[in-house]
């Protein structure tokens, strides 16, 4: 084995782990799947049939051959799992929400930096094919200042399921688990707002916790200004709004659809090959021309590839390229998502800076 391969261990088996950090992080060259703490080793074995099976965290961060551990456990064990594998001398990637509160993220993030050593956020998003082609968009000039920003994440899941991300517990709730994206995605694009004002709701008969979330971010100074933001997400939407509406000083942009590596993961297919992460459903730019007609044309959706954040950790562990997620944007995300709940529950704009 090559002497710069890493060996990762996975904590938990559940959604998270088994679709979305098992197959993607095996399929980034220099970087193994080593072993995994499960309740359940026959659902591990069952995908990776060659993969130590571990009862518990400690055993796995005895482990000397785990350089990098990965906590894809329910939200509320995420700081605890990754303090004590930071405190056990290990590289940490924690799937997101990072911790439940800001408080959480800053202690953990003075850890690493004393460990000396990797902690990073698993925003796969960033890596979503219709982000990066809105990114591309964007940075083409063609829209001119943007001024509206519409994101949605609609979903139609009408029954509530029996699962802990539906019950009342600590971390569960759709502001954490989708407003982790959409709110980074957002500060990814334009930096942090001036103020946020989020309303949310539990809108399906039997929800324990919101299932809906509307969140407006007003951008009043700096090189964005002015410029609203529209972050919304629901699971009653039976037809999806546009995933992107981006309205500019010299034309829109609109991409509807969402990107499709979750499916083909749900599906259990692995990362591998030229046509993963293809988007086949293009933009739309919409300009006004020199004549003062508007026109629309396609506008070509990059792929996405998940397998690019952790081939980004795994550079940054050997020292050949930046941490994806530092932790200091976890830390001011955890921030923001604690303001989206206080602006919830008092009913108000507050400021963001």
């Amino acid at each position: 084995m090559p002497t710069d391969t890493l060996r990762a261990g996975l904590v938990g088996y559940g959604f998270a782990g088994q679709t979305f950090h098992a197959p993607v992080l095996s399929a980034v060259p220099g970087l193994l799947l080593g072993a995994v703490a499960s309740s359940q080793p026959h659902k591990v074995h069952a995908d990776w049939p060659g993969v130590d099976v571990v009862p518990d965290v400690d055993a796995l961060l005895r482990r000397r051959d785990i350089d990098l551990v990965v906590v894809a456990t329910p939200n509320a064990q995420h700081h605890p799992v990754a303090k004590a594998a930071l405190a056990a001398g290990k590289h940490v990637v924690v799937d997101k929400p990072f911790t439940l509160d800001a408080g959480q993220a800053r202690e953990l993030a003075a850890l690493a930096e004393r460990q000396g050593r990797l902690l990073s956020v698993y925003q796969n998003r960033r890596f979503d094919s219709d982000f990066l082609s809105l990114r591309e968009v964007l940075a083409g000039g063609e829209l001119g200042r943007p001024v509206y920003f519409e994101s949605h994440f609609d979903r139609f899941r009408p029954e509530v399921r029996a699962r802990w991300r539906e019950q009342p517990v600590p971390g569960a709730g759709l502001w954490v688990d989708l407003g982790s994206h959409l709110v980074d995605q957002a500060v990814q694009l334009f930096g942090r707002p001036d103020t946020l004002q989020v309303d949310s709701a539990v809108l399906r008969d039997g929800a324990l916790v919101e299932d809906y979330f509307h969140a407006v971010l007003r951008y009043e100074g700096g090189p964005h200004a002015p410029l609203r933001v529209v972050l919304h997400a629901t699971t009653l939407a039976a037809r999806a709004a546009p995933r992107y509406i981006v309205h500019g000083t010299r034309g829109s942009y609109l991409k509807r659809g969402v990107d499709p590596q979750e499916d083909a993961l749900r599906a259990g297919e692995r990362p591998a090959g030229a046509g993963w992460g293809a988007d086949p459903v293009e933009g739309e730019l919409t300009l006004c021309a020199a004549d003062g007609r508007l026109h629309t044309r396609a506008w070509p959706t990059q792929a996405g590839n998940y397998v690019r954040y952790y081939a980004a950790v795994r550079d940054a562990i050997l020292g050949k390229g930046p941490n994806p997620v530092p932790p200091e944007q976890a830390v001011e995300l955890m921030g923001l998502l604690d303001l989206g709940r206080q602006s919830a529950a008092e009913g108000r704009a507050l400021p963001a800076r």
